[in-house]
């Protein structure tokens, strides 16, 4: 029911066209209503949401058999304290070209198991032959018994990447290098209000310099985007969020049977140096579904989000891309940044069972579909498909860590992708 109210919410503001503070108590007032109905206290969390490592099998486990070192009692694995995955890779990396880059991930409780969420902090640094690398570092940090949620994401990239300009039917031949230097500082936290439902505020800058085309018109002449496309001048966004949560999954790094759902509304003023004042708002929805009665995994998963800005002075690098979202997950087997746009609508579901019983070895199978607004009409009349089918490897059972393998593709496009974590 809270999601139906929801989403009635985010539609009328959709339909609207524009979103003012009249208009806050049609997203916000809704979710704190419907989810105050809720009377079960979080004293634990639902079995079917616990990390289940009986009879489970991976990579630390064969490394420890190959060099015959004894295994941890379930005592003493119980009180460690971090549990790490790394993962170094040379491969193709999101926006093309290849890549040298490692991923690690550490898991870590901050309070008792059956009444706390893992909390995740996750650093990929990365850096191919072409003059780009990154050091993003990503947390989210659950406190003792859920009381909040911190969650942060700072960035420091090298970035030159192809665009397209705006909307869904730009032609491949509109492609050429649009070079930057990004810092990204996004930090929040959110308190919990009931059972799985969080709310709280947050900073988000983002600052984009040096940005340079071989043709110093070629930003303007190809889009027709007037802000934030100067080459005589650096892009700097600053903003406060306001942020709803609602949480039931347990694991972001391999989510068990829950829901997902995440709204942010971010407003950018002068009055904290941003360049322009602008807003845009953020939903996002996910939900898992399990088929499997013992804790082998037979499970079907739905993403959706909905990412669109208000006021003309939104700079082009700051408007919604696909593979940009927050976790820069999205449109597997698209090239990121192809499409972009006020405005974009992602759908996408994915099939991940096991196939061994001890969860070492496993597969998915997946879909999406994106649509950014037309530049013109903001109309959405452009739908972009892909697809694609990946390996799963079990690194770290403790934290429910995998190593992915991911072939994606679409019209025109293909890519090998692997990290560690699943994409939603």
């Amino acid at each position: 029911m809270f999601f139906c109210v929801l989403l009635k919410a985010i539609l009328k503001v959709i339909n609207e066209g524009c979103f003012t503070g009249n208009m806050l108590k049609y997203i916000f007032l809704p979710c704190f209503v419907a989810i105050s109905t809720f009377s079960v206290a979080q004293k634990a969390i639902d079995r079917r949401r616990q990390i289940d490592t009986a009879g489970k099998k991976d990579l630390i486990d064969l490394v420890k058999s190959a060099l015959h070192i004894k295994p941890l009692s379930f005592e003493r694995e119980q009180k460690k304290k971090v549990y790490f995955s790394l993962l170094p890779v040379s491969s193709t990396m999101p926006g093309g070209g290849k890549a040298l880059f490692t991923t690690t991930t550490a898991g870590f409780y901050l309070g008792p198991r059956d009444s706390t969420y893992i909390s995740t902090v996750t650093f990929a640094p990365y850096f191919n032959f072409t003059g780009r690398f990154g050091l993003p570092l990503r947390s989210g940090i659950w406190t003792k018994n859920n009381s909040w949620i911190v969650q942060g994401d700072t960035r420091f990239l090298f970035y030159p990447q192809n665009t397209w300009g705006l909307g869904g039917q730009s032609p491949e031949f509109n492609k050429f290098v649009i070079d930057y230097k990004y810092i990204r500082f996004y930090q929040s936290a959110l308190k919990r209000i009931t059972p799985y439902f969080f709310a709280g505020i947050g900073y988000d800058m983002d600052y984009y310099m040096d940005i340079e085309t071989r043709d110093p018109n070629a930003l303007r002449k190809f889009t027709g985007y007037l802000y934030g496309t100067s080459t005589d001048n650096n892009s700097f966004s600053s903003g406060i969020t306001g942020n709803i949560l609602y949480d039931s999954r347990n694991n972001d790094l391999n989510p068990l049977p829950g829901v997902y759902a995440n709204l942010i509304y971010r407003v950018n003023a002068r009055g904290l140096a941003s360049n322009a004042n602008w807003q845009s708002l953020y939903f996002d929805l996910r939900k898992y579904v399990s088929f499997a009665n013992s804790g082998e995994k037979n499970l079907l998963a739905f993403w959706a989000y909905y990412w669109t800005t208000f006021g003309s002075g939104v700079p082009y690098l700051n408007l919604p891309s696909i593979g940009w979202d927050p976790y820069q997950h999205s449109g597997r087997g698209i090239e990121q940044n192809r499409y972009r746009g006020k405005s974009l609508a992602y759908f996408e579901t994915e099939y991940r069972r096991d196939l061994v019983p001890n969860g070492f070895l496993g597969f998915v199978v997946f879909a999406n579909v994106n649509s950014v607004s037309y530049p013109d009409n903001d109309n959405f009349s452009y739908w972009r498909p892909a697809g694609g089918l990946g390996l799963r490897l079990k690194f770290n059972k403790r934290s429910d860590t995998n190593i992915t393998i991911d072939y994606g593709f679409s019209e025109g496009y293909r890519a090998l992708m692997v990290g560690l974590g699943e994409a939603f």
